[in-house]
């Protein structure tokens, strides 16, 4: 049959096509532009619409304590206003964050001069690491270093404008010990070279004679120093036979040198080390937990220290003339870092809670007064209505306790079974905390996943012998069956939908996703891992020089036959072909800790078995993303990952 069509029926058909375009145009899906840096590969394309769904909780801030600026008693700060954290000073609480740095690359350590004459801080380029000291002079920074060794800041003389640093210049793999006026760059001198291991300037004697030098062996083993500063001589102040660990190194104003260490116990108490007897004399113990970090008033009168308690801090102050312990209880719960007295008494620190994000504070230690500096901006939301973790402890498969934090949905907004998502933290020697969880509270909140965070055996926290308890490649899947612990007990939980568990982690915590894939595969639905190891033999091979000796004491030696054979066999890309979960990938090209070639070849052994395996890898990133686009962009990938195989049960 043959169609005619006339100028008005044709004309009625414009008009109806006319009225349909804006809701074909309100059904075409937008994507978004995808950061030049980034390759996604087999990464579906970004939906506009899940960003702005997202928006809120992506533009959140923090601000953590750096330094206090002895000429204005300004409050140095660490923040984000643009791309990447930069430094900033705020004149008095509350006040507006003045900028001090600019440029593509987040700005890190810092510290002023004591007289505040000179501020000085390091940065790297893309996430490598080989870190670049900088001074500012008239609001520009000028590199005091050589541009292409890696450099690690130190502390500052007492009454003198003298810096200490660490480079591997000389050697291109070690540290050794430099001393430098900022003001007068061709002042530089070597004061010690080392033959090995990871040595770092500490702190000066008071009467700057002397510089307390820092050599890590091991988390577990750290050898103490003494260098005379006229002559260069080193005094050794430990014994080499007796492993110990030293946190927060500081001499107080008599001269007393004070550390928080495992020396004797199980736990870290703080103590003083006897500079002729190496003996150390504990004075402040916590029992079970760690004093894990603590800093002397300038006038001697305070300590302020806080103890690691199952991973939540708690901030004490000892009074040096009374003896006396005072706890600062009306913190809220949270992760407290950074503690510095200032010349004038007030003591600075960062508090990091879920329900507060992450701030600048101080303390008046006379009277215990808190005053918050720094209000973070969280995107429009109220971080008060985020949810505070539970601590969840269990007993492991040989009977070891072990805990983690536990951060679920509001059961009145998402009521019934939750899926989880297990986040395992890297390290090893790390350990999971009750922080603020940024861009992650949109998973709790909006689309009601719980997210659970383990401290297998080998965290950090719990003594020194549950540190060790995972060392080397015959104890390595220890840990991985810890986790198995763990879904045993949260399978039973009657809130979470047991069917619906996913995994993830980053660095190390990337190795756990891998092995808990293998060993635990039939009870997950998908994984997710960042700048995770996929062979120890050739990560060891691989990863750069100088930190090839400390992973080799943690996790075995490649060059041992026996120690490679096994650290073959517990690898997951050995297995690959067993990974039926589907797979997502982060990667740092510049990475120097974990070579990107770990990713690399994980991707391509799971490709291979016909299984999915989403990988995205930033060209202008290292050991996980800092930059916020590139962060904004994971966040959003991933959501698509969780989405599909997590909340749907896509295969």
């Amino acid at each position: 049959m043959r169609i005619t069509f006339s100028v008005a029926c044709v004309a009625a058909s414009l008009q109806f096509a006319a009225l349909l375009a804006p809701a074909i145009a309100q059904n075409r899906e937008e994507f978004i532009t995808k950061p030049a840096a980034l390759v996604a590969d087999q990464i579906p394309d970004i939906p506009v619409s899940i960003v702005e769904q997202t928006r809120p909780y992506m533009e959140f801030r923090t601000a953590g304590f750096v330094d206090w600026d002895p000429k204005t008693k300004a409050m140095l700060v660490r923040t984000r206003f643009a791309d990447t954290s930069q430094l900033h000073r705020v004149a008095s609480p509350g006040r507006t964050r003045e900028q001090i740095t600019f440029g593509e690359e987040p700005a890190r350590g810092a510290s002023y001069a004591p007289d505040g004459s000179i501020l000085v801080f390091q940065k790297d380029i893309g996430g490598n690491e080989v870190n670049q000291i900088f001074a500012m002079q008239d609001g520009v920074p000028k590199m005091l270093t050589d541009g292409k060794s890696r450099h690690s800041l130190g502390p500052w003389a007492n009454n003198m404008n003298m810096l200490a640093f660490g480079s591997n210049k000389r050697t291109g793999l070690y540290n050794d010990i430099y001393l430098i006026n900022p003001a007068k760059p061709d002042s530089e001198v070597m004061l010690i070279a080392s033959n090995g291991g990871g040595w770092f300037p500490i702190d000066f004697s008071p009467d700057d004679k002397y510089l307390l030098v820092f050599n890590y062996v091991s988390v577990t083993d750290n050898q103490l120093y003494l260098i005379d500063i006229a002559n260069g001589t080193a005094r050794k102040l430990t014994n080499s036979n007796n492993p110990v660990t030293y946190n927060g190194l500081q001499f107080a104003p008599d001269g007393a040198l004070w550390a928080a260490s495992d020396d004797g116990s199980d736990v870290q108490r703080l103590g003083t080390v006897d500079q002729q007897t190496s003996e150390f004399n504990p004075i402040i113990s916590e029992r079970y937990w760690d004093i894990s970090d603590f800093d002397i008033s300038k006038d001697g009168r305070w300590i302020a220290y806080h103890v690691n308690q199952a991973g939540q801090s708690v901030l004490k102050i000892y009074d040096m003339k009374s003896k006396k312990i005072r706890t600062v209880s009306a913190l809220a719960p949270g992760v407290i870092s950074g503690l510095k007295f200032s010349p004038w008494g007030a003591l600075g620190f960062t508090l990091n809670t879920n329900q507060a994000g992450s701030d600048s504070y101080s303390i008046t230690p006379e009277n215990l007064k808190i005053t918050r500096w720094t209000q973070s901006e969280t995107g429009g939301l109220d971080a008060s209505d985020n949810v505070m973790p539970e601590l969840v402890e269990i007993h492991s498969f040989d009977a070891e306790k072990m805990s983690g934090f536990l951060y679920r949905p509001d059961p009145q907004k998402h009521p019934g079974k939750r899926p989880l998502i297990i986040n395992i933290h890297g390290g090893p020697e790390g350990q999971a905390k009750p922080r603020f969880l940024g861009r992650n509270n949109y998973l709790i909140n909006e689309l009601g996943i719980a997210i659970f965070y383990p401290n297998v055996r080998g965290s950090t926290g719990f003594g020194k012998r549950f540190l060790a308890l995972d060392n080397g490649p015959f104890r390595r899947e220890d840990s991985v069956k810890d986790i198995g612990a763990f879904l045993f007990h949260l399978r039973r939980d009657f809130r979470i939908d047991k069917s619906r568990i996913a995994v993830t982690g980053g660095s190390y915590g990337g190795y756990m996703t891998l092995a808990s894939m293998l060993r635990y595969g039939r009870q997950l639905r998908a994984g997710l891992e960042s700048v995770g190891i996929s062979n120890f033999v050739t990560f060891l091979e691989n990863t750069q020089p100088y930190r090839r000796n400390l992973r080799r004491f943690e996790y075995g030696d490649e060059r041992v036959p026996k120690q490679r054979a096994k650290l073959e066999e517990i690898s997951p890309l050995r297995r690959a072909d067993s990974i039926n979960t589907p797979l997502m990938v982060v990667t740092g090209l510049n990475d120097p800790r974990v070579p990107a070639s770990e990713a690399d070849q994980i991707v391509a052994a799971v490709r291979a078995n016909k299984r999915p395996a989403w990988h995205l890898l930033a060209k202008n990133e290292g050991h996980g993303f800092r930059k916020k686009a590139n962060a904004d962009y994971q966040f959003w990938a991933s959501l698509l990952f969780w989405q599909k195989y997590l909340l749907n049960g896509d295969k």
